[in-house]
Parts: C-alpha cells; sequence; structure tokens
C-alpha cells in the first residue's frame, strides 16, 4: 500500500496481471451502450434535490455531459495507466456545469449527482470485473482497485468542482450579474421588495405588459448563438428594450415589455438562419403577477419544448393542454392509447391528415390544400383512420384531438 498525496487514500500496488484485467474493464467501460448510459443519466436526477436540475432542460442537458465526460475521464485515465488515481475531472464540461449551477442560485448539494450515479457505475463496472477472470486471487483484487478507483476518482472530483463553485460565487457576489439575478429571484418567489428598488435594479419597469420567454441552447457550441435570438424575439414582438438575465452558460431569461401574442412565424423563420437554439414564449401579462406567471409559463413550455429537439420555438397556448396531461404522465398515455387505439401507431401521412383535418374545423377542402394533396386522397386517410380509432372521428372530435396533440409531445 501507498500513500497518495492528493488526498490521503491508501493505495493498492496490484500485479501486472490485475492492471491488465483492470485496463480490459476501463475499455469495455469506453465501449458501452447508450442504455446504460440513460440509467447512469436517471440516477442522477434522482432525489429531491435534484429536482430543480432535473426539470431545467438546459441544466440537465449539462449534467448529462458532465457524466458522460467522467465515464470517458476516468477509463481513458484506466486504459493510459490502469490503477493510478484518476486526476479530478476539471474539465470544461465540470467547469460550465459548475459555473451554471452557481447562476441559477444551486449550492454543492446539486453535486449529489456525481456520487449518485457512482451506484451505477460500480455495478456495471463490476459486471465487466466477473467477466474477465476466474481466478479469485485476481478477482478479489480488481474488484478492490476497481471499487476505490472509481469512488476516489468521484469524491476528488466533486471536491474540485465544490472549489470551483465556491471561486465562481465569489466572483459573481456584488456583481451586476449578481444583483439582476437576486432580484429577479426574490420577484419571482413574491418576496417584499420594493417596486422603486427592484426597477432600479434591473433597469427594467414593472407596472405595465410583460411577456417571458426563455432562449437556451442545448449544445454548449450553439451558446454563442443566444443573444442572436433574444434580438430576433426582441424584435418580433415588437419590443425597443428588454429585460436579460443570463440563467446559465447556454441559457437567457426574457421579458419584453408587450402585452401582445409573439408572431411565431417571423421568430421561426429568423431560427431557421441560428443554428442549435430554441425559443419558449409564455403568456403575456400585466405587472408583477404577469411578470411571474409569463415567466412560470415560459418555464413549464421549455420542459415540454426539450423533449421535440428538433422544435425550435414553442409558446405557451401551444403546450398548455399537454402540459396539464404531462402532470401524470402515466394517465396522460392510458388517455392516450385509449382514444387513439391503433390509430397510435398508423402511418406518419394518417396521423398528419386527421392532425390538420381537425385544425381546420373538420374541413376536408381546406386540409387538402394545407397538405398539398388532393380532397380525394385526405378522404382515403381518414376513412383509414375511423377504422383505426375504437370510436368513430366525428362522435370524439375533441377527445382525439388532444390525444393526437399529446401524442406529438410524448413520443
Amino acid at each position: 500500500m501507498v500513500q497518495d498525496a492528493a488526498r490521503p487514500v491508501s493505495w493498492p500496488t496490484p500485479g501486472p496481471d490485475v492492471l491488465a484485467l483492470l485496463r480490459q474493464a476501463a475499455e469495455l467501460v469506453l465501449a458501452a451502450p447508450a442504455q446504460w448510459l440513460e440509467q447512469l443519466h436517471e440516477a442522477s436526477f434522482a432525489g429531491e434535490r435534484m429536482r430543480p436540475v432535473a426539470e431545467d432542460p438546459a441544466l440537465a442537458a449539462a449534467v448529462r455531459r458532465v457524466n458522460e465526460a467522467n465515464v470517458r475521464h476516468w477509463a481513458n485515465a484506466n486504459v493510459s495507466d490502469p490503477g493510478r488515481r484518476v486526476p479530478p475531472n476539471v474539465g470544461p464540461e465540470a467547469l460550465s456545469a459548475a459555473r451554471d449551477l452557481v447562476r441559477r442560485g444551486l449550492d454543492e448539494s446539486s453535486l449529489d449527482a456525481y456520487r449518485t450515479s457512482y451506484t451505477v457505475v460500480w455495478k456495471y463496472l463490476m459486471d465487466i470485473c466477473f467477466t474477465l477472470t476466474d481466478d479469485h486471487r485476481q478477482l478479489r483484487e480488481l474488484l478492490e482497485l476497481a471499487a476505490l478507483s472509481v469512488s476516489t476518482f468521484i469524491e476528488d472530483t466533486v471536491s474540485a468542482v465544490t472549489a470551483r463553485m465556491q471561486t465562481e460565487r465569489a466572483d459573481l457576489v456584488g456583481g451586476t450579474h449578481a444583483e439582476r439575478r437576486a432580484t429577479v429571484s426574490l420577484l419571482l418567489e413574491g418576496a417584499p421588495i420594493r417596486r422603486s428598488q427592484a426597477e432600479s435594479q434591473l433597469g427594467y419597469r414593472l407596472t405595465g405588459p410583460h411577456t417571458a420567454a426563455v432562449v437556451w441552447a442545448p449544445t454548449p457550441s450553439a451558446a454563442g448563438n443566444l443573444e442572436t435570438a433574444a434580438e430576433l424575439l426582441m424584435e418580433a414582438g415588437g419590443a425597443v428594450h428588454r429585460l436579460t438575465i443570463v440563467a446559465s452558460a447556454a441559457a437567457l431569461w426574457l421579458w419584453l415589455p408587450v402585452d401582445a401574442a409573439i408572431d411565431p412565424e417571423p421568430v421561426t423563420a429568423g431560427l431557421a438562419a441560428i443554428p442549435g437554439v430554441q425559443v419558449a414564449v409564455g403568456r403575456p401579462g400585466v405587472d408583477l403577477d404577469g411578470f411571474r406567471r409569463s415567466h412560470l409559463d415560459a418555464l413549464e413550455t421549455q420542459r415540454m419544448l426539450a423533449r421535440i429537439p428538433a422544435r425550435r420555438l414553442a409558446r405557451y397556448e401551444d403546450i398548455q393542454l399537454v402540459s396539464v396531461l404531462a402532470a401524470d404522465p402515466i394517465r396522460a398515455r392510458e388517455f392516450v392509447a385509449d382514444t387513439l387505439g391503433a390509430l397510435a401507431q398508423a402511418e406518419p401521412e394518417v396521423i398528419e391528415a386527421v392532425t390538420v383535418y381537425l385544425e381546420t374545423q373538420c374541413s376536408t377542402t381546406r386540409t387538402a390544400a394545407r397538405l398539398y394533396t388532393h380532397r380525394n386522397t385526405v378522404v382515403r386517410r381518414l376513412t383509414r383512420a375511423d377504422e383505426l380509432l375504437p370510436r368513430p372521428l366525428a362522435a370524439n372530435v375533441i377527445a382525439v384531438g388532444a390525444a393526437l396533440e399529446a401524442l406529438r409531445w410524448f413520443r
């Protein structure tokens, strides 16, 4: 046994045969299937303290990137130099996530993701070890070394990231960003704060109309496009100024002093030239209550929009019904299955025909025009839908429409 200088830990000195086995195990970890990584992510978000992270698409994406970076970091280190203490992972993914957590006002308890993921990693690694040797001595030494290596790496990384979060928090305290973020947090929580003081700190009038939005980039490489998308949204809303809060390295919270719903067409068209950015818009509101409610709408819209990465823009009214259904996902899926029956697995063109037919107030002529197809084709597809539905479409229009909307978001 040797003592490691980084943090006092008795470190074993196994023989070459065990080190070779650990290298093989690390190579297999690098080739882990996507299904296992999903289990790792799910474990990371378990627990009440991780709920704020799990419910925020930008933070959740950051944690997923950290999970995968940690796995690669540990495995690559043991492929290169098996058995040596793995240095903590303080790469760009970890540091960016630490900065985002601090900016959201979260503390070091949010690093529970590192520790809760350990169980999944260790179980997978243990299963691998049992496939590599039948020799009892080798297996015992391999398991002891692997367990120590992974657990020490996790704790060392948590310590390093904690230190980074403390530094980041110190940098933010007293800064303009911290002051504005703290003021917005107080307003959203309904805390007693003088309106004049809040307006002075934010440079934004709280009296009057507000339309809130969240602009975010699911991947860090697109974070540089956030301001461009924010300007696009402001222009589409007819606003001359906006309140912007940097929620994380990859997300902005916006408030526009406008009372009309933002036209989605110019925003959608503009986003086509701004890669990698999604926009969620809340309902317009008035005064402090509207400031809060519109923001909560935008956050809920963001959570739903994160389910469909290909869709770039959504307004709260687009997801309001589905959001209600999503409050109980199990019953929502039962509702979809009971209402649609075999239609849920029908050809895309049949589902599209029914969806557009309902959107056009059950007009086959307008449906054909929207789909750029012949009216007879629409009629055939609707007939096919009736064959698949448990009840005829004409007798269950509202339920079928709701179920199709839920199907689009829950797939």
